[in-house]
């Protein structure tokens, strides 16, 4: 992969815009839920999670819990999955988070921890979805849609420039 040719995506404003987008559209599916928990798959998509959660707590009354899930993403069974909170998670609705969904790996491997608890609803949130699917998981809610081909590779970066690049 040639990393030093990149395609600009998305710039800043624009995943500013999206983010912002998406919280609205996770409130719409959970305005009269009480408790939400925001998941997210670290590190990318706990970035995400962050932003998502900042939006949310500012644009509804939601109680929303922040909490982040670690895993393997290249071997996920070689080690258990961990989350940095173990709260009960009993009737709550669960928002899993992450920046990129490709093949669907790492997002259905993810979806293991909380499929073994007393969840009410268990959701998807990614900023950029490939629609390339290896395993049978989609998004609930995401940013932006786009077609690439699988040898292409996106890459989100949140630091000073926040973008979105296809390399």
């Amino acid at each position: 992969m040639d990393f030093d040719s990149k395609t600009l995506i998305l710039n800043a404003q624009q995943i500013d815009k999206k983010i912002r987008r998406m919280a609205w559209e996770i409130y719409e599916n959970n305005h009269s839920e009480s408790d939400v928990v925001i998941a997210g798959i670290f590190p990318q998509g706990a970035i995400l999670s962050q932003r998502l959660s900042s939006i949310l707590k500012e644009i509804s009354s939601l109680n929303i819990e922040l909490i982040e899930v670690r895993l393997d993403k290249d071997e996920p069974l070689s080690s258990p999955i961990e989350v940095n909170q173990h709260e009960n998670f009993n009737s709550k609705v669960v928002i899993l988070v992450d920046d990129v969904l490709k093949s669907g790996k790492t997002l259905m491997y993810s979806t293991q921890y909380f499929l073994n608890q007393p969840i009410k609803k268990l959701m998807t949130a990614v900023l950029v979805d490939r629609n390339y699917r290896l395993y049978p998981i989609k998004a609930d809610v995401v940013g932006l849609s786009l077609s690439t081909t699988f040898q292409e590779h996106v890459s989100v970066e949140f630091d000073d420039e926040n973008a979105v690049y296809l390399i």
